[in-house]
């Protein structure tokens, strides 16, 4: 294990505590004596990713992790909850059993974790995944989000309109 503030290849384990389907590792560098954490999984076999384009490529966490933490930048979600999603979209891959899995299948996973987890960073993440051709496909999936939507927002999100001035628009909608 390199040291992230040196790159000296050898450290001691100070620490090592079991979390959920991790170990966590608490780590001394001999060489600066700089600590850090690293965190073991195991993988209980490779999937490939087949893509639009009939490539195939090993899944990648840190892929989609990425994608997903883009999505859900500057979005006030609780501590923890990201990790949550990434590791339950890994675990249903994982579960389905397959040496291959599409990457539309992938997408729909991330999109129904999102959609449970804050609205904004799901129509952010369709945007990218869906490739909207333009703003009226957009303003569809919006619109059918909000229709869909029982006015109970995530943890730590404030409306945009009192829930008054909402229930009025949407009243006023369906007329």
């Amino acid at each position: 294990m390199k040291c992230p503030h040196c790159g000296g290849s050898e450290s001691r384990v100070v620490d090592s505590r079991s979390v959920d389907e991790e170990v966590r590792r608490r780590r001394k560098c001999i060489a600066c004596g700089a600590r850090f954490t690293t965190y073991e999984r195991a993988r209980s076999h490779n999937i490939l990713v087949v893509k639009k384009d009939g490539r195939r490529e090993e899944f990648n966490r840190d892929k989609l992790s990425y994608g997903i933490r883009k999505a859900c930048e500057k979005r006030p979600l609780p501590t923890g909850a990201i990790d949550k999603l990434i590791d339950n979209v890994e675990a249903e891959l994982y579960g389905f059993g397959k040496a291959e899995i599409s990457s539309s299948v992938i997408g729909d996973l991330v999109m129904r974790e999102l959609e449970k987890l804050d609205h904004i960073a799901y129509i952010r993440f369709a945007s990218v995944y869906r490739e909207f051709a333009d703003i009226g496909a957009l303003k569809q999936v919006v619109d059918s989000l909000a229709e869909g939507e029982s006015l109970t927002l995530p943890a730590n999100q404030l409306p945009l309109l009192p829930s008054k001035a909402v229930n009025s628009l949407i009243s006023r909608k369906k007329r």
